[in-house]
């Protein structure tokens, strides 16, 4: 098996799940419970929050966990949006963020809320003067993600964080979800951003498990209200044996980092060369200023899902961009906006690396694409 859709999830390390089966097993107490067992879970509850806050230079009252991206986001989008709405009822979204964003401000506008959605260049990148024209005295959050999930695009938050820079009354919020492991931590979460999302699964730690970045003294309305966890913001109890297991895998992922990069940055290039040698196929990726693991392409003709099943049938596993809107049968709605055609964003699929994977397995990713390239060749 070639498993080449790890944008989509990862595969958990053997020390992670080692992590968890000895936590799972060992202590089961509850980490609000008064009892030794429960202090021995809070304990550890608490070291997973400090590693974790280490790893990213912050604090450890700045750590936040939640169930993953999507729950991360929503709680982002809706929490800041109630909490400032005596400020403001504008939000600023970019219009390639993944749907855990977009859905969220599109029901925002139900409670009340106005969007206004930034555009992007050609190339995938956020328009930085349309951006500014959008900002108004009302704008309460901006929300922009790290990397585009679709098809690689690292945006400019950098330039973004010093567009906001005097603007202190407007809350910064990243979507960091693709940005782990992919690209240097400075690049993401600078100083200006008061927020930021992080699913588990994306860096080898286990489904149902992530936090949320939250700038000390800024404020969230609640996401669940009951016993009084993650200082009365998310109250419900914690998931100790994942939340231990993802502390695990965000150390081994920065343990590993400047090697792992290398590597797999000398596989995209090699997909990226020999993909580029044939007439019929489009390359939505780039290398410049896009992370070093996605390549998203696509056949001339040929819908994306009729070749994720062909490479399917010989036991290579790819997808059509974006995992969680691939089922609808939409085009990537990145390349919509980048004003790709339909037809053509219609053909798109996505390679996603990890450091499991090797030049081998990119070489025979390419030989099995040639076979299915030809056999193609009547419908393009």
């Amino acid at each position: 098996m070639i498993y080449f859709d790890n944008s989509a999830t990862t595969i958990p390390y053997p020390e992670v799940l080692r992590t968890y089966q000895e936590v799972a097993s060992k202590i089961w107490g509850n980490p609000s419970s008064l009892h030794r067992l429960g202090s021995q879970a809070g304990q550890l509850l608490e070291a997973s929050r400090q590693q974790i806050a280490a790893l990213l230079a912050k604090q450890p009252n700045e750590i936040f966990f939640t169930s993953g991206g999507t729950e991360g986001d929503n709680w982002v989008l809706k929490g800041v949006a109630f909490e400032k709405q005596a400020y403001g009822n504008h939000v600023i979204v970019s219009d390639i963020e993944h749907p855990a964003v977009k859905e969220s401000a599109k029901w925002l506008v139900s409670q009340g809320f106005e969007i206004d959605y930034a555009p992007v260049n050609k190339a995938g990148f956020v328009d930085l003067k349309a951006l500014e024209q959008l900002i108004r005295p009302e704008t309460i959050l901006v929300s922009i993600m790290a990397v585009n999930n679709e098809i690689g695009a690292i945006q400019p938050i950098k330039a973004i964080s010093d567009l906001l820079a005097d603007r202190p009354t407007i809350s910064f919020h990243v979507d960091a979800v693709q940005a782990i492991g992919k690209i240097p931590l400075e690049d993401y979460l600078t100083d200006r951003v008061d927020f930021a999302t992080f699913s588990g699964h994306k860096f080898h730690a286990p489904r149902g498990v992530g936090f949320i970045y939250k700038k000390a003294g800024k404020r969230i309305t609640p996401l669940l209200t009951g016993g009084g966890q993650e200082s009365d913001l998310r109250s419900t109890t914690e998931n100790l044996a994942a939340i231990a297991a993802m502390a695990k895998a965000l150390r081994l992922v920065f343990d590993k980092d400047a090697a792992n990069l290398s590597k797999i940055a000398a596989m995209k290039e090699r997909l990226f060369n020999e993909l580029s040698r044939y007439e019929d196929v489009i390359l939505f990726s780039a290398n410049q200023d896009f992370v070093p693991n996605i390549v998203t392409f696509g056949v001339k003709g040929v819908r994306g899902e009729v070749l994720v099943h062909a490479f399917e049938e010989h036991d290579i596993y790819i997808s059509t961009t974006s995992a969680c809107s691939s089922k609808a049968g939409k085009p990537a709605g990145t390349l919509i906006s980048m004003g790709i055609p339909k037809s053509l964003a219609e053909t798109a699929v996505r390679i996603s690396l990890d450091d499991d994977n090797d030049m081998e397995q990119v070489q025979q990713f390419l030989t099995i694409f040639k076979e299915i390239y030809h056999k193609t060749s009547k419908v393009r």
